[in-house]
């Protein structure tokens, strides 16, 4: 069977058994922040299990994208190596939602191993949880399993629990046995690939109490998860999963790239690590996630590099992982279409990744040469953890990347050292980060008093509906001029979500106070109040809190339009776009977001012109407020990884075309925000862009702003102008007194001609005019004469002749001489008596014409 007839006979065979065939979830799962990625086919369906979701079936099955990459440092050192371990996999799963147990499960599954796909029954093996009599029963009475082939085992390895409380219940194990006889019982849940678990059968029946307590559940559930690629390894006989039909087409295309042959213990192996890499980066971009410096995306970043680090074993020093991208969409996109309608985008992500990666390998390569050097010189085995972490904070090596280049010299590495280095950094980090608790750089008191918070009541935040309003003091504490305050309600917004704290004051007895910062502690407002000595209101007093109206509502449209901004981002660039952070203040706001490439600028100007047409199109903004968290889940509200939610939420809806998670403050109608301006996009790290914008009273001071700006321009143009007409005017001066200079040598070098001198010469001048000027010199020089000057301006001869006024009576004039001289060249020319010009387009020939000149102007005025 091929792997596509192996996974279709699995649904088929559920479908016949009355079960609903579901889509996979994605691999990135955005609605279940405590998870990096989905790593089995339960996590769709956890609200079931903890009973906060329903469905409108109770039985399901469906094959599973999954991705397994613990922190462990290790845990990526068997993929590739071994026959079975993988970072992505697909898992086959049936469910039943408090309808079948555990009788329909053991038989269904004996149905399928053995029936519809033929497995020997004499090596299987079943396992079950040592209380677990019941299902140990069930194996033996309803199957014909060799009985002595049911094991019982303890917690360890049969009891599945979702976390510390909550659903669990035990569990069975199917095994095969691949020995060569068949006799490799012992080897069950030994972590042996000759006896290798297929197949778990989990029966959800108890919740744990925080006290460890198990409790039966009103209903019980079942969850099953089938290793898709070592299912397909068992049917087709092969030894390892990369040998099956899921893997090969891939291993061949990374022959082809590489233009390697897949022989060899080493070059088999980084194929295989290759394979599994970019497979698991093709399905996590597909589904959104992106390479970066932390969390999930620091995951990828690891994998890529890993991966680009094996293709240096094949030869490959340039970008070439992307390259196998097509293949996966030709192999696996009938069933996950993702991988084919996002290839383009998860190709230029891997590419640009290898392109920044390699520029800083080959220099990391080096010193950690120069490292092994350095170990191998002190008789060391282990390379220090202050190298390991230098590779790391200054090339961008992990961990594992280094551990598996010193493998490879036969060294070790010293990853606690590595652990403290790295805490001490990010703790240096956080020591010089500023904790931005208020507007006004109002540090966080170090010595409030602890009743200060736990004997005040709840305080209201009512600033979504109004800015100003009565409050009663319900917790104070004095700090010289400093007071803070606890009220019993609030208008103030304190800084989160990247929206800034509110500005204002609060007024009692007929005197405002200047509201100087705002803190959250222990979910309380703290108002943090400027006031004299002596001047404090008394608790359960009243006071009137004031919000800078005019502050909160440029803040408020700022923040709306980054909800626009973020939707218009993921139409114009695609799905894979994330918030990666943002600032709200009155001004401005900044949204950085998760892109693999510079912004063009049409696409620039596309997404600002979704975001002003959704601003005319007047949308309602909808804010619904204390949403329990799954209802917001199914309502199709966007959430991402990193985030943090409650029980309850709040959701931020503009029509159809923007829903968020958000607790910040908003205008009531898109139209409120009135313009939007992209001011600058541009990089902020690797795989992560930043755009400033503004709105409203922003987009006018911005306009202004350039108003002045040209105004300014315009000032400095006519300065400059001015200034080039001063220099150029100098700069004639200057050449007419060179020029006037060199007309005494132009004299001196004269050819006499009866009692009066012929002089010729070519000029270095810029226009007609200094040429002009320079032969009214001559002219008046020479005293009686003919003078003849030549220059090239602008690709073109320029002749001057003059004609001294004695010569004039007799008879001489410039004109009939200065034209049959520019003939010669192309051209003609004549003028005054004593002083005429003419053109030419041969500025070749001028040289010759003028050694020539005395001759044939005397020729022309004696004629």
């Amino acid at each position: 069977m091929t792997s596509a007839e192996i996974r279709q006979s699995f649904l088929d065979f559920f479908r016949g058994k009355d079960h609903r065939i579901v889509d996979s979830a994605p691999v990135v799962p955005h609605d279940d922040p405590t998870l990096l990625f989905t790593n089995a086919g339960m996590n769709q369906f956890k609200d079931v299990f903890l009973g906060t979701g329903t469905r409108e079936y109770t039985r399901a099955a469906d094959t599973q994208k999954c991705i397994r990459v613990s922190g462990k440092h290790n845990d990526l050192e068997e993929v590739g190596r071994d026959t079975y371990h993988h970072t992505f996999f697909e898992m086959l799963g049936n469910w039943s939602f408090g309808d079948y147990y555990k009788r329909e499960a053991i038989t269904w599954a004996w149905e399928l191993l053995t029936e519809v796909w033929k497995l020997p029954k004499d090596r299987l093996h079943a396992t079950v949880f040592r209380e677990d009599d019941e299902a140990f029963e069930l194996w033996t009475a309803l199957t014909d399993i060799d009985p002595s082939h049911v094991h019982r085992f303890d917690e360890k390895d049969n009891f599945w629990e979702m976390g510390d409380t909550g659903p669990c219940g035990p569990c069975s194990e199917i095994h095969i046995d691949l020995t060569e006889n068949g006799d490799g019982g012992a080897l069950v849940n030994a972590d042996s690939p000759e006896v290798m678990e297929i197949w778990n059968l989990v029966f959800i029946q108890y919740n744990r109490d925080e006290h460890g307590t198990l409790h039966d559940l009103p209903r019980t559930h079942v969850d099953t998860g089938m290793g898709f690629e070592r299912i397909c390894a068992v049917l087709q006989g092969k030894k390892s999963n990369y040998d099956t039909d899921v893997f090969m087409p891939v291993i061949r295309r990374i022959a082809e790239v590489t233009e390697q042959k897949y022989e060899g213990e080493q070059t088999q192996v980084a194929m295989r690590v290759i394979a599994d890499h970019v497979r698991m980066l093709t399905f996590s971009i597909a589904d959104g996630a992106m390479p970066g410096p932390e969390g999930r995306g620091y995951v990828l970043r690891r994998i890529l590099r890993r991966a680009a680090r094996f293709g240096r074993n094949l030869g490959m020093r340039d970008p070439f992982l992307w390259r196998i991208v097509e293949t996966l969409g030709k192999t696996m996109g009938d069933v996950f279409p993702e991988i084919v309608d996002n290839r383009g985008v998860i190709e230029k992500v891997i590419r640009a990744e290898e392109e920044s990666f390699n520029a800083t390998l080959d220099r990391g390569l080096e010193i950690f040469e120069e490292i092994v050097a350095r170990t191998k010189a002190d008789d060391q085995k282990r390379i220090a953890g202050e190298d390991v972490f230098r590779l790391y904070d200054t090339f961008g090596f992990p961990l594992d990347l280094t551990n598996l280049l010193a493998e490879e010299r036969g060294l070790t590495i010293d990853s606690t050292r590595f652990d403290e280095l790295l805490q001490e950094q990010k703790e240096r980090s956080r020591a010089v980060t500023k904790r931005s608790s208020a507007f006004a750089g109002t540090e966080e008191p170090t010595e409030i008093p602890l009743e200060l918070l736990l004997d005040a009541e709840e305080s209201r935040f009512v600033g979504y509906d109004v800015l100003d309003t009565e409050c009663r003091v319900i917790g104070r504490w004095h700090d010289h001029n400093l007071l803070y305050l606890l009220l019993d309600r609030t208008p103030f917004y304190v800084e989160a979500g990247g929206q800034v704290s509110d500005t204002g004051y609060l007024r009692w007895q007929d005197r405002d106070a200047e509201i100087t910062g705002l803190l959250k502690l222990d979910g309380k407002t703290v108002h943090v109040v400027q006031t004299e000595n002596g001047f404090l209101p008394e608790l359960g007093e009243t006071v009137h809190a004031v919000v800078t109206g005019r502050a909160r509502r440029d803040t408020m449209r700022n923040h709306t339009a980054t909800h626009l901004l973020h939707a218009a981002l993921r139409r114009v660039l695609g799905g894979h776009v994330q918030q990666a952070g943002s600032l709200v203040e009155p001004e401005r706001l900044r949204f950085d977001f998760s892109h693999f490439e510079k912004v063009r600028p049409e696409q620039l100007e596309e997404i600002e012109a979704l975001v002003n047409e959704k601003i005319l199109e007047g949308i309602p903004v909808e804010q619904h407020r204390d949403v329990p968290f799954e209802d917001a889940k199914t309502m199709g509200a966007l959430m991402f990884f990193g985030d943090k939610y409650g029980d309850r939420v709040n959701v931020l809806q503009i029509g159809e075309f923007s829903m968020e998670f958000c607790g910040g403050t908003h205008v009531r109608n898109t139209a409120e925000i009135d313009l939007f301006k992209i001011l600058s996009e541009g990089s902020v790290a690797s795989g992560t862009r930043r755009i400033e914008a503004v709105t409203g009273r922003g987009v006018r001071r911005y306009i202004f702003q350039l108003h002045d700006e040209l105004a300014e321009q315009e000032h400095r143009q006519e300065e400059l102008q001015e200034r080039i007409k001063q220099l150029e005017k100098e700069l004639s001066r200057a050449s007419l007194e060179q020029g006037a200079g060199e007309i005494d040598s132009v004299i001196t070098s004269a050819e006499a001609w009866n009692d009066s001198r012929i002089a010729v010469a070519r000029m270095d001048v810029s226009d007609a005019e200094q040429l002009k000027a320079l032969g009214d010199t001559l002219r008046e020089k020479l005293k009686s004469g003919i003078g003849l000057l030549a220059a090239v301006i602008d690709s073109k001869v320029l002749l001057v002749c003059v004609v001294t006024d004695d010569l004039v009576k007799n008879g001489v004039k410039a004109g009939a001489l200065v034209g049959p001289l520019a003939k010669r060249l192309g051209g003609g020319g004549g003028g005054r008596p004593h002083m005429a010009t003419a053109g030419a387009k041969d500025t070749e020939g001028l040289d010759a014409l003028l050694a020539e000149a005395p001759a044939l102007i005397r020729e022309i005025a004696e004629g």
